[in-house]
């Protein structure tokens, strides 16, 4: 019996050490895997993309529906430092959950004993292999996007257009700037630009006020323009949505700016010429299309 206890004591501290663990390398994994992903991410060469300026880590925005009592996420997630039961949720995978964190998609056993970095994907009897994580990723995407107020973002182009594109945006990015000098370009092609903030350098900066004063100025659109030119736009006060834009756009992978996300939810990590964008917008509209 002796024998016994000193095993499950044994057995407890391992237990024990092993959570601790996990709650230690973690953040480190996961900051590892999303740097890897953001240097992986997209198909145009690196000059024609702009830099994906590494972003403080900032509090996770708050779920809207409670974890009830006794949810086996509540356990996994106080194995894991910086994780609420919030972010887990059952896989397609029986005894995996899957982990959103930073707008990224992972995967832990239920014992919280392993974490998985990669896509997950579906044999069909079909013989099709459907990316189920890049599914997730654009339906969260959508729906973090739906919630953000029409007035705080700045549009061109008209309602009706046949495409809108969601542009995270920063004022003192070189293709940002290109891609806005190139605005009426989008818009005759019939794509309609909504823009939100992302200044690359974080909060308290010149480019983070830059944005504030865009934001809290009397015409926006005019103010974004001046500020994509290099002109100076007059500092105005109120409760700019930056920092809220900021937080959304590290929750959906935003990496570099401009960060373009499509009405299906799928990223485009960079500029691309309006012709260009048109091409990549349909050709993503006929892959979604697809049985």
């Amino acid at each position: 019996m002796s024998a016994a206890r000193d095993g499950d004591r044994a057995g407890g501290r391992a237990a024990r050490l092993a959570a601790m663990k996990l709650r230690a390398v973690l953040p480190s994994l996961l900051a590892i895997t999303l740097a890897a992903c953001a240097r992986g991410a997209g198909s145009e060469p690196a000059a024609a993309r702009p830099a994906a300026d590494a972003a403080p880590s900032l509090p996770p925005l708050a779920d809207e529906e409670p974890v009830p009592p006794g949810d086996p996420r509540i356990e996994l997630a106080a194995k894991m430092e910086g994780v609420r039961p919030q972010d887990l949720r059952a896989s397609p995978v029986p005894g995996i959950f899957e982990l959103v964190h930073e707008g990224e998609v992972r995967y832990i056993s239920a014992d919280g004993g392993y974490v998985f970095s990669g896509d997950l994907y579906k044999v069909t009897e079909q013989g099709d292999f459907p990316n189920l994580t890049e599914q997730r990723r654009r339906e969260l995407r959508l729906a973090m996007l739906a919630a953000v107020p029409a007035d705080q973002a700045i549009e061109f182009g008209p309602p009706d257009a046949p495409h809108t594109i969601t542009v995270f945006t920063d004022v003192d990015c070189q293709w940002c700037r290109r891609l806005h000098s190139e605005i009426e370009d989008y818009n005759r092609l019939g794509i309609r630009v909504r823009y939100l903030s992302f200044p690359r350098t974080g909060p308290d900066t010149e480019s983070w006020h830059k944005a504030e004063a865009v934001w809290c100025s009397q015409d926006r659109r005019e103010a974004l323009t001046r500020a994509k030119q290099g002109k100076r736009v007059e500092a105005g006060r109120c409760d700019a949505p930056i920092l809220a834009h900021y937080r959304l756009g590290r929750r959906v992978g935003v990496t570099g700016t401009p960060g373009v996300v499509l009405e299906n939810g799928e990223m485009i990590p960079g500029y691309l010429a309006p012709s260009r964008m048109l091409q990549a917008i349909k050709e993503s509209e006929a892959a979604a299309a697809q049985p």
